[in-house]
C-alpha cells in the first residue's frame, strides 16, 4: 500500500512539475513583451501638401500620399513609403524651381539629410535633369550627392552617365566623380 502511495505521489509530482512549468512559460513570454517595444509611427497622415516658408515667402512644397512620423525612437526619422513630389524654390525676385521625385523617401531629423529611392529624378525650369535610383539632399547646404549610377542631361551640353555626382540645387556647381560616357545631344 504505501508503495502505491508513493507512485501516487510520484504521479502527482510530475503532473504538478508539468502544470507549473506550462504555467511558467507563458508567464515568461509575457514578461518578454513587456520589455518589447513596438516599432510603430508617432504620427501618420495620408496625402500631404506641406508648404515651407521663411520671411512670407516660399522655399519649398513637398506633396506625398503618405507620411509616416517617428519622433519618439531614439533616432527620430520621417518616412514617405509612398514617395514624394518636391518644388523647391530658389530666393531671387522671381524665383527658379527646381523639381524632385522618387518613389521612396526617408527624411532623418538629427542630421538633417533626406535618403530618396527608387526612379529619382531631379528637374530644373533650365531643363537640366539627373535621373539614378538612389540621392542624399543635404537640407542644411542644399546639397544633393549619390555614389549610384547616374545620367545627367543638360540641353546646352548633352548627357553625361556615370557613378557619383554631387551638385547644389539648381545645377549651378556640379562635381562628376566618375565619368563612363559623354553624348552630344544639344541642338
Amino acid at each position: 500500500m504505501a508503495s502505491k502511495s508513493k507512485q501516487r505521489a510520484s504521479i502527482l509530482l510530475v503532473v504538478l512539475t508539468v502544470f507549473l512549468v506550462w504555467g511558467c512559460e507563458g508567464n515568461i513570454k509575457d514578461v518578454q513583451k513587456i520589455n518589447f517595444a513596438e516599432f510603430t509611427p508617432s504620427g501618420e497622415a495620408d496625402t500631404i501638401n506641406l508648404k515651407y516658408t521663411d520671411s512670407g515667402k516660399i522655399k519649398s512644397i513637398l506633396v506625398s500620399p503618405k507620411m509616416l512620423d517617428y519622433a519618439t525612437v531614439e533616432f527620430p526619422f520621417t518616412e514617405f513609403p509612398k514617395g514624394i513630389d518636391v518644388t523647391l524654390y530658389d530666393s531671387k525676385p522671381q524665383p527658379k524651381r527646381t523639381f524632385i521625385k522618387s518613389d521612396y523617401a526617408i527624411s532623418f531629423k538629427g542630421t538633417q539629410i533626406i535618403d530618396l529611392r527608387g526612379n529619382v529624378t531631379i528637374t530644373s525650369e533650365d531643363g537640366q535633369r539627373l535621373e539614378t535610383e538612389q540621392l542624399y539632399f543635404d537640407q542644411k547646404n542644399e546639397w544633393f550627392f549619390t555614389e549610384k549610377s547616374f545620367k545627367f542631361t543638360d540641353p546646352k551640353s548633352g548627357s553625361t552617365t556615370g557613378e557619383g555626382i554631387d551638385f547644389n540645387k539648381d545645377f549651378k556647381k556640379i562635381n562628376f566623380q566618375k565619368v563612363r560616357g559623354l553624348v552630344n545631344e544639344a541642338k
